[in-house]
């Protein structure tokens, strides 16, 4: 009987680098709520996107990453002003006009808008098994959204905004599924970076007035956003969003509900209800289900005579 090697898992390595992303955005929401308390939603955003574009392109000069072919260049642009620059900018001045629980549970409709144009434009499968995740995550997210939601805090205003940053994050990844197919993960993030730092130069002269008077930990708070979340957690993202569809990719997001909670929990003292736990526990097992890969039973092997007779067990 000869031996045959046991097959790799080549999906390992692309579902790591999406926890990366997720554990990463899921940390933004904590530093947000230091740096956004000394700088207005624009200035944040341009001086996050200007820290993550500097930490990119040094990496791409040591590394000498030539420029993303032309053909990718207009996924990347319209990625990087949506989701580089507009949703940054809009969910920044929601979360200034909502309480956090209606801000999670309003920019937890980005995964379901995902899907749909995922579904749409790009011909992603919708399987029974990521519909039903979806559904559950959506589920969790809708009782974490409401567990912390405070009375009177929800303005039409911030709702919008909330709702404007989901509509962008989702054209945002579409938009940019394309582009890998002939971009490097660190070119499309790079580049995206560079497109979304652009965008918020307007808001070039708040950013100068506020660094002058914010204190050192909203300053490096904005620098981390831009190096880890940013730099480091959309790059992981662009990697794993290469090796599946934008669909399920946008599925995995449901989990940083879950996280915010346990991160503000430990960071911030800020104890969770039984409600929110069941919420972030129902967000996680959502998650499990939308990533999980039915199993197929592999074929009997029917043995010659005078063989003995073998079965692989699924």
């Amino acid at each position: 009987m000869t031996n045959q090697a046991v097959p790799a898992r080549p999906h390992l390595l692309p579902t790591a680098a999406a926890c990366v992303a997720v554990v990463l955005w899921a940390s933004a929401f904590v530093s947000i709520r230091s740096a956004g308390a000394a700088y207005s939603p624009g200035a944040l955003a341009l001086g996050r996107m200007s820290a993550g574009a500097l930490a990119l392109g040094l990496i791409c000069v040591v590394r000498r990453v030539p420029p993303p072919p032309r053909s990718a260049w207009r996924g990347i642009a319209i990625s990087g002003v949506l989701w580089f620059g507009f949703y940054m900018v809009a969910l920044n001045w929601g979360e200034q006009q909502v309480d956090a629980g209606t801000a999670a549970l309003v920019v937890n409709v980005g995964p379901l808008l995902i899907a749909l144009l995922g579904s749409r434009l790009l011909g992603d499968p919708m399987p029974p098994r990521l519909l039903a995740g979806m559904a559950v995550s959506f589920a969790g997210a809708v009782t974490v959204g409401l567990s912390m939601a405070g009375g009177g805090g929800s303005s039409v205003l911030g709702v919008v905004l909330c709702l404007l940053a989901a509509v962008a994050y989702a054209a945002g990844v579409v938009s940019q599924k394309p582009v890998l197919s002939r971009a490097s993960a660190l070119q499309a993030t790079t580049y995206g970076c560079l497109v979304g730092a652009a965008a918020c130069l307007p808001f070039a002269g708040q950013l100068v007035r506020q660094a002058a008077d914010a204190p050192l930990s909203a300053t490096l708070n904005m620098v981390y956003l831009g190096v880890f979340p940013t730099a480091l957690a959309f790059t992981t993202w662009a990697y794993a969003l290469a090796r599946t569809t934008a669909s399920r990719m946008g599925a995995t997001t449901y989990a940083v509900p879950a996280l915010v909670v346990l991160m503000s929990w430990l960071a911030l003292g800020e104890v969770p209800g039984p409600v929110t736990l069941a919420g972030g526990a129902l967000c996680l097992a959502g998650v499990a289900v939308s990533r999980s890969r039915a199993r197929t039973r592999a074929p009997r092997t029917v043995a010659a005579a005078g063989e003995p007779r073998s079965e692989q067990v699924p």
